[in-house]
C-alpha cells in the first residue's frame, strides 16, 4: 500500500467536507423532522454542560461506526440501512466531519454533518433540554 504525503488537519477536513453536502441548523431541523436520524458526538461533559437536542441518538464518538453500521452486531436499533440520513453533531462542526466521512466509508452515502455543530443548533433557538449533569448547587444567601 502506498504512504500519501502527510496532510494537515485544516486540509484534511477540506478534503471530507468536498464529498458531501454539509447541513446548517434549521436544514437538520428540517431533516430531523423528514425523519434523519440526529447523531449526537460530543462527549458527556459538553452534553451536560449545554444540553440535548431532543430525539438525537447520543453515541460517543468512539461507538460511532460500530452503533451505525447497519450490518454490525452491535447496531443502534436506529440503524436500519446503508440509505439512512444521518445527520453527525459535535460541539462546533469539526470532529462531525470526519465522523461524516467514516460514516461514507461505511456504505452511509447520506450521512452528513451540522456546520457549526450543537453551538449553531442552540444559537438559531432550535429546541434543547437541560442535560442530565449534577444538580446546579443552590444560591448563596
Amino acid at each position: 500500500m502506498a504512504v500519501s504525503a502527510p496532510v494537515g488537519i485544516d486540509e484534511l477536513l477540506e478534503r471530507v467536507r468536498a464529498g458531501y453536502t454539509r447541513v446548517g441548523a434549521q436544514e437538520a431541523y428540517a431533516a430531523a423532522s423528514a425523519g434523519a436520524l440526529l447523531v449526537d458526538i460530543r462527549y458527556q461533559a459538553l452534553r451536560d454542560r449545554d444540553g440535548l437536542i431532543p430525539g438525537a441518538l447520543v453515541v460517543e464518538r468512539n461507538e460511532l461506526e460500530w452503533r451505525l453500521d447497519p450490518t454490525g452486531s452491535h447496531r443502534a436499533a436506529e440503524a436500519t440501512s446503508h440509505d439512512l440520513r444521518v445527520v453527525v453533531i459535535c460541539n462546533e462542526g469539526y470532529a462531525s466531519s470526519l465522523a461524516a466521512a467514516s460514516l461514507h466509508a461505511l456504505g452511509l452515502h447520506r450521512a452528513t454533518d451540522l456546520t457549526g455543530g450543537f453551538q449553531a443548533w442552540k444559537s438559531a433557538g432550535l429546541p434543547v433540554v437541560a442535560g442530565e449533569g449534577p444538580a446546579a448547587a443552590p444560591p448563596h444567601p
